[in-house]
């Protein structure tokens, strides 16, 4: 009998179902906010959202503001609201597979790694929630104070976010056995 050997890189202890569900929610609620951008890219924002986040100061966000005024405003405000809810996902998705990363890991290291890695997806998180509030108070009307705050929120967002996914790879790169079920 022939039997299909597991890929390496493939865990042999499956995901628990919170994890699994906090990744199917984030993953839904990722395709919802990419649906709803699309009509938020303007010239003035050409990559929708984003843009907005990342628009340094009054006179880009009011641009930007002003290239929605033909009713993608509302939709806007509306995926800024779906936003949190997406927050609350992927910090429960990425906290869940820290955790899964590091269940046969016991060593000091890997645990501060672990520690460090919860941290920078707490710090992102909170202060994608900061964004959106800051992005909410800076639809009507724009103003250069709460534009650049908004986008020193995006970028401390995305920083954590990166070196959070880093230090994820990193803890999964130094295993030094698979996940293999207690014998």
């Amino acid at each position: 009998m022939v039997t299909a050997q597991r890929p390496p890189w493939l865990p042999q202890r499956p995901m628990r179902l919170p994890m699994k569900v906090s990744l199917v929610i984030a993953g839904g609620l990722l395709l919802v906010l990419l649906v709803m951008n699309e009509p938020l890219k303007t010239e003035a924002a050409p990559q929708g959202m984003v843009s907005f986040q990342l628009a340094g100061d009054v006179v880009q966000a009011n641009a930007i503001l002003q290239s929605w005024r033909n009713g993608s405003l509302a939709l806007a405000e509306m995926s800024l609201w779906i936003d949190f809810l997406f927050i609350l996902a992927y910090v429960a998705a990425l906290l869940q597979l820290t955790r899964h990363f590091t269940r046969d890991r016991p060593g000091i290291r890997e645990r501060k790694v672990a520690r460090w890695v919860r941290t920078l997806f707490v710090v992102a998180g909170a202060s994608d929630i900061a964004e959106n509030i800051v992005l909410m108070n800076n639809l009507d009307p724009a103003t250069s104070a709460l534009s650049l705050t908004a986008t020193l929120l995006a970028l401390i967002k995305f920083t954590g976010l990166m070196l959070g996914i880093a230090g994820l790879v990193v803890i999964r790169a130094a295993r030094r056995h698979p996940l293999t079920p207690a014998s």
